[in-house]
């Protein structure tokens, strides 16, 4: 499994836009740090989903970050996309996670 994270937007969007997404690749990992990877995954697409499809507006914030996941596996492709406004409890473990362990290509 490849996960890609590319993060828009906020006070360092400036910054941001010159640099590559950061990536984690299951194959370079542990054994354990690519189940822990896998289960943040599995946990965080349900849940990003739901926040999707959520009729409450969100709330407007000009400086928030916005975040997209990428998750390729077995010749598949998820998106998953929230921001600093409306992330849900998952998908913040999952960015958490990759913030710490990944390599920028």
């Amino acid at each position: 499994m490849r996960v890609t994270l590319a993060t828009h937007g906020g006070l360092a969007a400036p910054v941001l836009a010159g640099l590559p997404p950061d990536v984690v690749d299951t194959h370079a990992l542990p054994e354990s740090a690519a189940a822990e990877l896998s289960r943040l995954v599995a946990a965080a697409v349900p849940a990003a989903a739901a926040a999707g499809g959520d009729p409450e507006p969100r709330r407007r914030a000009p400086d928030a970050m916005s975040y997209s996941i990428t998750v390729e596996e077995g010749g598949h492709s998820s998106v998953l996309v929230q921001s600093d406004t409306d992330m849900s409890p998952e998908f913040a473990a999952l960015l958490r996670w990759l913030k710490e362990h990944a390599a920028r290509e």
